[in-house]
């Protein structure tokens, strides 16, 4: 009994098991490694196996390994195999279930020796040999491996993937095992392991996939269910979206200019999605499912049979969690309220899905749907995609769920995950919404098709609009295809406009909001656009939220602001309207204050105001006239020395080496101030204020050393691009070419020069030639 006392003077026999053990492990990693020795359990006698296996504590798993290998020889039928496995699944399945459950610090902190164990004997490399041993053998009858056999092989090694560190990259490395994976997606009884495995080995795989590599894959999406086509969508996610998309704005400019130096041809991204593309019926599909009512899925058995295998599939456990409270508090309800036929209650929640369930379900297939949708409508076939989105009516389906679903009443209870709150960003309601805007952002951005979002009643407004003000009605209004705008009594913008008023102070859906009405207003400047949204109450309500709520979050703000600017560019009516809500010099400071606080985020603002300025400045109508007097925001632009205020400061807060997507508009407000200068021959003096201020501030050269450089750079960047020459234009109404030639006049050597910013520094500060590399 000694040798069982545990550690001690009596433990030795235990220790001496423990270090024979540690030793067969050090010796199995590093024939792993190195490719020479032991390298997998089965080299290991059975024996030996026995011995170490309970002071080890390996809870058999080496034997069993050991078992399996000996049953899935080339000429074995398989048929012992299943029963193995169904011995170390639960091994496995329990530290799975811990670590998605537990939190994940600890999480992170906690060991999974069973999952380990079975990874270093050489279960994974034996899965993978199973699964696909049918597809390497050249005899004519071929190995066939069951279905159970198939889901338990890729439950196992979705469960280690999960659990062990490295499993997932290993298999990832395999460009054979993936593509074969996808193979097995054909089996309806195997899809879900399947599809939920390969996310996993996508989300880590140092390159992406070509999906033109899958095996027949147009027939294989062909063969999906709308179910499994939705599902599909989160492997086609990783697949379509360009590696570093989320933090787009953080990156250099000057870093995204020398990768697109190196990347001449389109990326695996753009190649993948215009293999999707390809697929007869593709985006159709895409749109009927993004469209279809709740009521239209599919029945409740094979809803519930989809469940019980995400209970057993630990990818959705959270999801799970979250549908299961639901349907326990809809059952606790209904049973109550039916006390007196209690059975009845029971019975029929039993066999019925409650709708909140059917709801939450609808809801993440839609998400998956959404997010290709819009990832394809920013992609290079824009055009292409949005002629078909069109034509399988999206819009006008999307506005027929906005009430019911995409941005619903819902009770507190019934969205929020495991581990999560109301508003947290994970929850499913959440995500939908916020995707959903993004799609509408996408959509509108610089495309004729944004009039989609209106109904008839609403595109009659806009010609009234147009033929009040005495203007050409725009084109693309006038050929908008009638029978694919929205119907019912609003529009989707306007449905928009009427939550987004309604949403609170704090909420998390401000910023996509204020960006999805902000891309309807953008490219050529519309009266009658403007007028839309100026009618429906929507300028007093960004300065109720700017100026009365006084909005901390700087993403929000920039929205509101860069929203602002497209409202009012050129619009004396907004003018007006803005004077008479902020009608007090109390507000107006605070408005001020708030654009002053964070100049990259109000910069699009400014240059709408001095744009506006300009034009106004330039009529001879009465009533602009009167605007222009009594506007305290037009007023207090026309100063000199605010301007100068702003672009000494837009210059002082870019450099080269740190502009972005996001404070590149800095550069061009500050350019589109000098180009009004000189239209009005004055840019000599600005330059020269410029300069004053440099020597007031005792730094002499540093501002238009600066501005030298990023004028520079500025030519390397838009001279080879077409499409952001027609934005620039676009915004400003100022030709491109007026653009070049400032920018070359503001460049030239020429020392003599009036308006060569090198006349304005000193010899002994200049510093114009230094060379700008990605640091």
């Amino acid at each position: 009994m000694a040798a069982a006392a545990g550690p001690g003077p009596g433990g030795g026999g235990r220790r001496g098991a423990r270090r024979g053990a540690a030793n067969i492990l050090a010796q199995l990693r590093h024939g792993q490694l190195s490719g020479r020795g032991l390298t997998r359990g089965a080299q290991i006698t059975e024996a030996l196996l026995k011995e170490r296996d309970k002071q080890a504590k390996w809870n058999g798993i080496p034997l069993l390994l050991q078992k399996l290998y000996e049953n899935s020889h080339p000429n074995s039928d398989f048929s012992q195999c299943q029963s193995i496995l169904k011995e170390i699944s639960p091994l496995l399945s329990m530290e799975a279930m811990a670590f998605v459950t537990e939190d994940r610090k600890a999480a992170q902190e906690s060991t999974f020796p069973n999952t380990y164990t079975f990874d270093l004997f050489g279960g994974v490399d034996l899965l993978v040999e199973i699964l696909m041993r049918p597809t390497l053998i050249t005899q004519k009858k071929k190995q066939k491996i069951s279905d159970d056999l198939i889901k338990d092989c890729l439950s196992i090694l979705y469960n280690t993937c999960i659990c062990t560190e490295g499993v997932t990259k290993r298999l990832a490395e395999r460009n054979d095992f993936v593509l074969f994976l996808f193979t097995l997606m054909t089996n309806k009884k195997t899809f879900l392991q399947t599809a939920t495995l390969i996310e996993d080995i996508l989300g880590v795989k140092k390159e992406m996939i070509q999906l033109e590599d899958i095996p027949n894959l147009a027939s294989l999406v062909s063969s999906f269910d709308q179910q499994q086509l939705a599902n599909f969508c989160r492997i086609l996610a990783v697949t379509i979206s360009e590696l570093d998309t989320g933090s787009d704005d953080k990156h250099t400019l000057l870093a995204k200019n020398a990768q697109q130096k190196k990347n001449l041809g389109p990326s695996r991204a753009e190649v993948n999605q215009a293999t999707l593309l390809n697929i007869p019926g593709f985006v159709e599909r895409l749109c009927k499912l993004a469209t279809r009512k709740v009521s239209e899925t599919t029945g409740t058995s094979n809803f519930l049979q989809e469940l019980e295998e995400w209970y057993t599939w630990l990818d959705n456990a959270l999801v799970l969690d979250a549908l299961m409270r639901v349907a326990n508090e809809e059952a606790e309800q209904s049973s109550t309220e039916s006390s007196d036929e209690s059975g009845l209650a029971n019975t029929s929640t039993r066999t019925q899905l409650p709708q909140s369930m059917k709801i939450m379900h609808e809801i993440m297939y839609k998400l998956e749907v959404l997010y290709v949708l819009c990832v394809l409508l920013m992609g290079r076939q824009r055009n292409q995609v949005h002629k078909m989105i069109a034509e399988f009516k999206l819009i006008p389906g999307l506005n027929n769920l906005f009430d019911k679903l995409i941005w619903r009443k819902h009770s507190a209870s019934a969205l929020v995950l495991h581990g999560h709150n109301q508003n947290c960003d994970c929850s499913p309601d959440i995500t939908l919404k916020i995707q959903f805007l993004r799609l509408l952002q996408s959509f509108s951005d610089h495309h004729e098709n944004k009039y989609l979002l209106l109904n008839s009643q609403e595109l009659n407004e806009l010609s009234a609009i147009s033929l009040k003000a005495n203007i050409p009605e725009v084109d693309a209004v006038v050929n908008t295809d009638r029978s694919l705008v929205c119907d019912g009594k609003r529009g989707l913008l306007t449905r928009l406009l009427q939550v987004m008023k309604k949403e609170p102070a704090e909420s998390s859906f401000r910023f996509w909001q204020a960006r999805a009405v902000e891309s309807f207003l953008r490219g050529a400047t519309s009266y009658a656009d403007q007028m839309f949204l100026l009618k429906r109450g929507l300028l007093e309500h960004i300065l109720y939220c700017i100026v009365d709520s006084e909005c901390k979050s700087r993403d929000v703000l920039q929205s509101y602001f860069d929203l602002l600017g497209e409202l009012m560019k050129f619009n004396i009516d907004a003018f007006k309207r803005f004077n008479k809500y902020i009608n007090t010099d109390e507000k107006f400071q605070i408005f001020l204050n708030q654009i002053n606080s964070s100049l990259v985020d109000s910069n699009m603002l400014v240059r709408c105001i001095t744009l506006s300025l300009d034009r106004f400045e330039n009529q001879s109508d009465i009533k602009v006239a009167e605007v222009l007097s009594e506007c305290r925001l037009l007023s207090y632009m026309s100063q000199m020395s605010m301007r100068m205020s702003f672009l000494f400061r837009l210059i002082n807060i870019i450099h080269v080496q740190t502009l972005t997507q996001e404070n590149v508009s800095c550069l061009n407000t500050s350019l589109v101030i000098l180009m009004l200068a000189r239209r009005k021959d004055k840019l000599p003096f600005y330059l020269h204020t410029l300069q004053e201020m440099e020597y007031m501030e005792k730094y002499p050269g540093f501002i238009l050393n600066n501005f030298h450089s990023l004028l520079r750079f500025w030519q390397q960047h838009y001279l080879n691009k077409d499409k952001d020459s027609t934005c620039l234009e676009n915004s400003s109404c100022i030709s491109f070419t007026y653009w070049k030639e400032t920018v070359s006049i503001l460049l030239s050597p020429d020392r003599t020069s009036p308006c060569a910013i090198v006349s304005y520094i000193d010899e002994a500060y200049m510093d114009i030639d230094r060379d700008f590399t990605e640091e």
